[in-house]
C-alpha cells in the first residue's frame, strides 16, 4: 500500500510558476513509476508527465512539453513538478499516481495509487 500526498498548489498569474511536490509513504519509492495528472472542470483526468523508477527518462505531453520539469528524490520519497510559463488552461487540480509494474503509461487506469490532488489556478 502506497499512500500519496500533494502539495504546492496554489493560485498563480498567467506565466508564473508553481512547484508541486507528492511524498509518498513507502519503504520501496523506487520500486514506482510516478506519474503527474490533471484534471480541469467538465473534463477527464488526463496524463502530464511521468518519470521512470531511477528517475533518468521523463516523458511529457505536448502541451507541457518545454515549460513542465518532473522529478524525484528517492532518498525524501518524494516526486515534483516544476511548472513554469503557467498558462490559464493550465488550471486544474493535479494528481499523483504510482504504478508498480511495467513502464511509464499515460493512462489513469494504468496506475495503482493516487493522491487526494492539489488545485492550481492560473488567472489570466
Amino acid at each position: 500500500q502506497v499512500q500519496l500526498a500533494e502539495s504546492g498548489g496554489g493560485l498563480v498569474q498567467a506565466g508564473g510558476s508553481l512547484r508541486l511536490s507528492c511524498a509518498a509513504s513507502t519503504r520501496t519509492f523506487t520500486a514506482y513509476i510516478l506519474g503527474w495528472f490533471r484534471q480541469a472542470p467538465g473534463k477527464d483526468r488526463e496524463f502530464v508527465a511521468g518519470i521512470t523508477r531511477s528517475g533518468d527518462t521523463t516523458y511529457y505531453t505536448a502541451s507541457v512539453k518545454g515549460r513542465f520539469t518532473i522529478s524525484r528524490d528517492n532518498s525524501k520519497n518524494t516526486v515534483y513538478l516544476q511548472m513554469n510559463s503557467l498558462l490559464p488552461e493550465d488550471t486544474a487540480v493535479y494528481y499523483c499516481g504510482a504504478k508498480a509494474s511495467g513502464v511509464v503509461r499515460t493512462k489513469i487506469n494504468d496506475y495503482d495509487y493516487w493522491g487526494q490532488g492539489t488545485q492550481v489556478t492560473v488567472s489570466s
